[in-house]
Parts: C-alpha cells; sequence; structure tokens
C-alpha cells in the first residue's frame, strides 16, 4: 500500500482572522498567536473566516467585513485561479505596494534611499506567453492554471492577463487532448504567440501514435497555429508539424524561435527594457550581452555596438547566429554557447569591453556579477525579474566599486508580485 502523507496539523480549521497588511507575495496577512497566517484576495480592514491549508497559509471561506478599498476583479476566475492574485488592490494601492517590495528588497542589502524613474505599466490582455496544466477527466478536458497553492487545475474559460489570441485557442486544445491523453492522465502546453502565428508545445504526453500525429497536424491547420511540437521529460522537442517558423523580430532583426524560447511576457514590456537598456549602454562601441536567449538585447544593442552574446542554451545560442547570419551582421555579433552560472565571463574576459548587458533567470547572476565587480567594465546595465536576487548582485556590483545611477520598474505582469527591473551601474 502507498504510504500517505500526514496532514500538518490545523488544515481543513475555520478560523476568524483581521488582515493588517499585505505580505511580499501579495497575500493578506494575519496575526495569529503570534504568528503570521497568509490569506490570499485580501486586504487591510477585511475581517474573513478562512479556512487553513497549511501551517501558514489559509484562503478565505467568507467575509465578517470587507474593506471598502476593494477594487472590482478584471478576471471571472479571481478567486479560484492562483494567479493575478492582486486585482482586488486598487490601482495606485497596487503600484505603490509593487515599488514597495523593490524598495525593502534594496533596503535589505544595505541600499538606501534609491532614486527610481516612474513604473512603467503594460496592459492587461497582451501577454504571449502561457503555461498551462491539462488534465482529462471521465467528463472532459481540463486546460488551466493551478489554484492557489493547489494541484488543482481551474478550467479557464477567459483570462485577463493572456492575449486574446492564447485564450481563443483553448476551447480546439480541449478537442485535441481528448485526442492525446487517456482519462486520469495529464499533460501540459506551452503557448507562445509569435509573428507568424502560435507556437505549441505540448508536454509530459508519453507518446504519440500515426493518428494522434494526424490529429495534430489537422488542428494546427485549421486553426492556424504556426508548429506544434512534443517533448519528453528531459529529452530535446520533436517538431510534429511546422506550417510557419514562429519568427519574432528584435530590433530589424527577424529571428526564428525554437521551441520553448524564453520571450519577455509582453512586446509593450519588451520595448520597455530594451529602451532602458540601450539608454544606459548608449555610446558603448564593444558590448557583452549575457544570458542572451534569442536575441532579444543582441540585436537592437547592434545597431549601435558590436555585440559579443553568450547564452547558455544552445538552441538559443543556434537562433541568434542563425538570425545574424541571414541579416548579415556576422561578425558584428558574435555568439558564444557557455554556462554562466558554471563558467561566467573573467574580468581578464571582460578588458576590452565598454559596457556589459545581463539579463539572468529568476535565480540572478551572483557569479557573473562578482566578476564584474573585480573589472574595469565603465557600465554594467542589469535586467532582472526578481527583486530580491537583483538586490544581492546589486550589492556585489556597487561593494565592487560600481554606482547605482539608474533605476527603472517596469510592471510586465499584471496583479502579480512579479516585477521587471533595469538598472545601470557605472564606474
Amino acid at each position: 500500500m502507498k504510504a500517505t502523507r500526514p496532514t500538518p496539523p490545523g488544515v481543513g480549521e475555520l478560523i476568524d482572522v483581521a488582515i493588517t497588511e499585505i505580505g511580499t507575495h501579495g497575500d493578506g496577512v494575519a496575526d495569529v498567536n503570534g504568528e503570521r497566517l497568509f490569506v490570499p484576495y485580501t486586504l487591510p480592514g477585511d475581517h474573513v473566516r478562512a479556512r487553513r491549508i497549511g501551517a501558514s497559509h489559509a484562503v478565505p471561506v467568507a467575509w465578517h467585513r470587507r474593506s471598502p478599498t476593494h477594487n472590482q476583479p478584471a478576471c471571472d476566475h479571481f478567486g479560484t485561479c492562483g494567479g493575478c492574485t492582486l486585482q482586488h488592490l486598487d490601482d495606485g494601492t497596487y503600484a505603490e505596494w509593487k515599488l514597495t517590495q523593490l524598495r525593502t528588497a534594496l533596503a535589505h542589502r544595505g541600499f538606501g534611499e534609491v532614486e527610481m524613474q516612474p513604473l512603467v505599466r503594460t496592459a492587461p490582455g497582451t501577454r504571449r506567453r502561457a503555461d498551462f496544466g491539462v488534465v482529462r477527466t471521465e467528463s472532459g478536458v481540463i486546460i488551466g492554471f493551478h489554484g492557489y497553492k493547489s494541484r488543482r487545475l481551474v478550467d479557464m474559460a477567459t483570462c485577463a492577463v493572456l492575449h486574446p489570441s492564447l485564450v481563443a485557442l483553448l476551447p480546439p486544445l480541449r478537442e485535441l487532448f481528448s485526442h492525446l491523453l487517456a482519462p486520469g492522465r495529464s499533460a501540459d502546453v506551452l503557448l507562445t504567440q509569435s509573428e507568424t502565428g502560435i507556437d505549441v508545445l505540448i508536454g509530459r504526453v508519453p507518446d504519440l501514435d500515426p493518428g494522434q500525429r494526424q490529429a495534430i497536424a489537422a488542428f494546427a491547420a485549421t486553426h492556424g497555429v504556426a508548429r506544434v511540437a512534443w517533448r519528453r521529460r528531459g529529452e530535446p522537442a520533436e517538431i510534429v508539424v511546422q506550417y510557419r517558423a514562429p519568427t519574432v523580430t528584435f530590433g530589424d532583426v527577424p529571428v526564428e524561435i525554437p521551441p520553448a524560447a524564453f520571450l519577455q511576457a509582453s512586446p509593450a514590456g519588451e520595448a520597455a527594457i530594451v529602451a532602458a537598456v540601450l539608454a544606459g549602454a548608449d555610446g558603448a562601441a564593444k558590448v557583452a550581452d549575457l544570458y542572451a536567449g534569442c536575441g532579444t538585447l543582441t540585436f537592437p544593442l547592434a545597431a549601435r555596438s558590436r555585440v559579443r552574446a553568450v547564452e547558455g542554451a544552445a538552441e538559443l545560442a543556434d537562433a541568434v547566429t542563425r538570425a545574424a547570419r541571414r541579416s548579415g551582421l556576422v561578425g558584428r555579433v558574435n555568439v558564444e554557447t557557455r554556462d554562466l552560472a558554471r563558467r561566467p565571463l573573467l574580468a581578464e574576459e571582460l578588458r576590452d569591453l565598454d559596457a556589459v548587458v545581463f539579463d539572468p533567470p529568476r535565480d540572478g547572476a551572483s557569479a557573473q556579477a562578482a566578476e564584474l565587480a573585480g573589472s574595469r567594465v565603465p557600465v554594467v546595465v542589469g535586467v532582472s525579474c526578481n527583486s530580491t536576487t537583483f538586490a544581492r548582485d546589486a550589492r556585489i556590483l556597487v561593494d565592487g566599486g560600481y554606482r547605482l545611477v539608474a533605476l527603472t520598474p517596469i510592471d510586465q505582469f499584471p496583479w502579480t508580485p512579479h516585477l521587471e527591473i533595469v538598472a545601470v551601474f557605472r564606474r
């Protein structure tokens, strides 16, 4: 018999609490016998009855008193979906809360008052990537996001943040997965909106027989999908059908992106990041673009500088190389495949550069920041989607002699705790 994990004490208990603040992840916070209890979808001033779902988390089941500052949520799934949990904040409170999280992260690393540019806002309904969970039940296929701290999928009928073209593909995807999954089986599907159509990546489907491959081809043809790829866990993606190469233009250079390629969340968010990076690296003749991805920053930088693009994922580096070759930028854009977490560019490898740009994953770039701190590069431009790791890396740079001279916060993840940051450091 399979062993079951014991339920933590108190789980399921109903408790009446008063919400006094908003926590770092956007949950309301209550004090219960000196312990902090996190309750999503609540605001200071709320008095709620909540059901414990863990030692320090609960979900509201009823309101005894609701704060008058509650905003009308934009999405019908608010309160069940685990994403976009800050829709109930009024706009001014929400924007200030986001900036406060960045200020707090910087203060924890010893930064005093830091001057910031005004918060750049991006509109809902423009997000171009979504990673959905899929499960086939006896009654049909569910596609959606997980509930709050839950493995349960919320079947999505609409979404306030995604581009409408992605939401419109959900009903035909349900039909497709009815052919790909047996009842009780689950999968995932990543949708990416490109300029030539939607790119679909199917994961965790164990195998595809000829009939299923024909169903995928018919789905793509009927709904104008550019490409469908399939990937077993831990293996490279296999293209099942491609009617057009999914393409995104960075600067003036079209890049054919591989399956699962990283893109910034929205075109407007990307444009704001690019503008801040170009301003920070203005006048630099030789630039390194570290964690270059598919060339989001590489090709805008290449319009004015010689660029050394370094990326750890071979398929992304290859996409940049092919795009540079097609656009006549060989020699102006030089691409290197290198895991910068394990093998950061050393200080002596940076000595001829006028500027370095880095845009790492959420874990940040502590090893690379340490090498930059020991270098003489005049300008470093850091891009981050994690205030905590950004503040850590900023501390390393400043302790190495840099000054933080510009900071631009960009909200391209509406109604979530996530914030994009572009910072300029100078010696």
